[in-house]
């Protein structure tokens, strides 16, 4: 079916192609009333059954759109195969992370630790001060944070819309829908309170930056090709105008609105310290889902809308991605805190993931949708472990107190390790595969000094992980040992699941591959 007609849909197949957003969307607000309306003692279990309910649905949804490549809602929305795959995956990490959100049991192994542990990542009362007579009182009673389920399904509605977006102007919506949201959420944590506010805050600032920079790269297009849709914006820089630095300027401001959201080189310092001060649950969330759909509409960006400028925003993108590896695998070595190394570990894969969109090729994008997909349930995997180690005042990320944790704990330290050699890229895990993928497609597109950096930053990154490897195995445990508690069924099936798909995708990649090359076709 072609774009034109596509326009001339009835209502109800409009719906249906937009019906994985919808039904986030209609979840989210049916969250609202649960919250407004409903006894505080339900609110815990109705939101949960309503959170993987509708994120479940919604996959099922994607999974019927399977083939479909169309356009709904007067042709701002389009329903093709990155759009698809991208959703899928979004929704797929999203439900591990929703799991890790809902987790309210992580402390009962732990003597130590006073009883109400078991209120999970989030601060009962988001209003109160910290450390203040009304927030204790609000642990004392019991009080859980549940608006979290409604603000992170409206942020995964977002993050749905923002791959599958065919104009700028819906692009930028998605980016403030999904954006808000997280803000709000990464200031909610229950432990360290005052490096979650301002962690959030930082968020909102340099994420307000990022808009704004957002918007004025929109302008700069509009004014150049008389309209914000892509396709038209491809139109008019092929027939070329007097006025091409419009173009070049708005695709530099619009780019770095999108490298902002993924973490790139040189818009990356939000990185590190959103990632240590929010709750957990929620950094995994930042650096899965998120990365996801800002790379889905970086694609769609400059395979759609830029195809014909490939030789003008080319050599951008090499000088970011070249930045991205080498900055984020330097500085990771570096770190001594857990959570703030592998905030540097996902800027370097960042890096990686660019190579893959500089190939501008089918063969490029596949590698590159591959490569989120892998990531992702690797890093949600490794953050649930994370979330396991802790002590009397919660989670303990200094790494110096990981020693011996493979000792006490072989099975929890075992299956981090299997991540961090996903992440290293060791062969027989999806790292692997997915780092082969882009690498061959950028040699392939004729980026091979670009491959060569991004294989000299990997044996960088490789010692930082296997420097956490032996610090777990080889190393006696320090007197003040954090307890690895036992996980409770939500968090055992999240890391179950990221290994899992950690070990399939490595051994047996095939079918992932298949299916991301057959979606790998964009409607222009």
């Amino acid at each position: 079916m072609s774009s034109f007609d596509a326009l001339n849909h009835s209502p109800s197949i409009e719906y249906g192609l937009v019906a994985p957003m919808l039904i986030v969307f209609g979840v989210a607000v049916a969250g609202v009333l649960v919250e407004a309306f409903a006894p505080r003692s339900l609110r815990y279990p109705v939101q949960l059954v309503l959170g993987i309910g509708g994120l479940a649905a919604a996959f099922v949804a994607v999974v019927l759109l399977a083939g479909t490549k169309s356009v709904a809602m007067m042709g701002s929305v389009a329903i093709d195969g990155p759009t698809l795959f991208l959703q899928g995956t979004i929704l797929l990490v999203s439900i591990a992370a929703v799991l890790l959100v809902a987790e309210r049991g992580s402390g009962n192994t732990l003597p130590e630790s006073p009883s109400h542990d078991t209120l999970g990542s989030f601060t009962p009362q988001a209003s109160s001060v910290p450390g203040s007579v009304a927030e204790q009182e609000a642990t004392k009673a019991g009080i859980a944070q549940t608006e979290v389920f409604p603000l992170t399904l409206f942020a995964v509605g977002g993050m749905l819309l923002f791959p599958a977006s065919n104009d700028l102007l819906t692009m930028f919506v998605a980016l403030e829908v999904f954006s808000l949201p997280l803000y709000l959420l990464c200031g909610l944590a229950r432990r360290r309170r005052l490096l979650s506010q301002e962690a959030a805050m930082k968020y909102f600032l340099l994420g307000a930056f990022s808009s704004a920079f957002f918007v004025f790269g929109i302008a700069m297009l509009y004014g150049y090709a008389g309209t914000v849709d892509l396709a038209g914006i491809a139109d008019a820089a092929r027939i070329g105008t007097e006025n091409d630095s419009f173009l070049w300027l708005g695709t530099a401001l619009v780019a770095v609105g999108l490298l902002f959201k993924v973490g790139a080189v040189p818009f990356h310092s939000w990185i590190p310290d959103v990632y240590q001060g929010a709750p957990t649950p929620i950094t995994s969330f930042m650096a899965t889902a998120t990365k996801i759909a800002a790379f889905g509409a970086i694609l769609r960006i400059f395979y759609v809308a830029l195809p014909n400028e490939y030789v003008n925003w080319r050599p951008l993108m090499w000088g970011v991605a070249i930045l991205t590896m080498i900055v984020g695998s330097i500085v990771a070595v570096t770190q001594t805190d857990m959570k703030r190394m592998l905030a540097y570990s996902a800027i370097a894969h960042t890096g990686f993931i660019l190579t893959g969109v500089v190939a501008d090729s089918d063969a490029g994008l596949s590698a590159t949708m591959f490569y989120l997909l892998a990531y992702g349930f690797s890093t949600v995997g490794a953050f649930a472990v994370v979330s396991l180690v802790r002590d009397a005042d919660g989670e303990v990320a200094e790494l110096s107190r990981w020693a011996g944790l493979g000792r006490r704990s072989p099975l929890i330290a075992a299956v981090f390790a299997l991540f961090l050699l996903a992440f290293a890229g060791i062969p027989l895990t999806s790292g692997f595969i997915g780092k082969f993928a882009v690498f061959r497609a950028a040699a392939e597109g004729g980026a091979v000094p670009l491959v060569i950096v991004g294989v000299l930053c990997s044996a960088i990154a490789a010692y930082f992980y296997v420097r956490v490897i032996v610090l777990m195995f080889f190393t006696d445990p320090v007197d003040d040992a954090p307890t690895v508690v036992v996980p409770s069924a939500l968090t055992s099936s999240v890391i179950g699941l990221g290994a899992g798909v950690t070990l399939i995708l490595g051994i047996l990649p095939q079918p992932a591959l298949d299916v991301a090359e057959r979606a790998a076709e964009f409607i222009r």
